[in-house]
């Protein structure tokens, strides 16, 4: 039988709770689960892919079926195709999320017809959170503690000092 391998793309910049409940899920519906932190060019980063690798490895540690790799600049589904992914897992807050990868799904389909796209909704409790949201509550010194992951939240805090000093 064939191995159920999924990855779930993302600049993960940050990682936060809402992702890691994504993942948690996920990680009981695939054999292999996937992170793959890719570049979006229309958004610039504050963590570099070898923080967020370090990051999300830390937050995903005791999950066995989970790992975390990082890919510049390519089509998510050629990635995909590279690791042997036969899923794309999308994580779904709303219906704003919902029309926007609907549009990616079947551009993704029409790219790579053997690869499907499976969307989890997110719990409630994290239907509001967005990285950016998160990033933009943390320059201000907000409480982020429940949001992000442990490391996340002290890295974040770090990273604006820095910025500050």
């Amino acid at each position: 039988m064939t191995q159920r391998i999924a990855i779930f793309p993302g600049s993960f910049d940050p990682f936060t709770n809402g992702h890691l409940e994504t993942v948690r899920r996920a990680s009981h519906l695939f054999d292999k689960l996937i992170i793959a932190v890719m570049t979006n060019t229309s958004k610039q980063p504050l963590f570099t892919n070898d923080e967020k690798l370090t990051l999300i490895r830390a937050a995903v540690a005791e999950l066995p079926n989970v790992s975390v790799v990082a890919q510049d600049a390519k089509l998510t589904v050629r990635f995909a195709e590279k690791l042997g992914a036969q899923f794309i897992l999308r994580g779904i807050r709303n219906v704003r999320d919902f029309e926007y990868e609907e549009d990616i799904a079947a551009m993704n389909k029409i790219q790579a017809p053997q690869i499907e796209t499976v969307f989890l909704l997110a719990a409630k409790k994290y239907a509001f959170l967005s990285s950016s949201l998160i990033k933009e509550v943390a320059k201000f010194g907000g409480n982020i503690e429940d949001l992000v992951p442990p490391a996340v939240a002290r890295e974040l805090g770090q990273k604006y000092k820095a910025k500050e000093g």
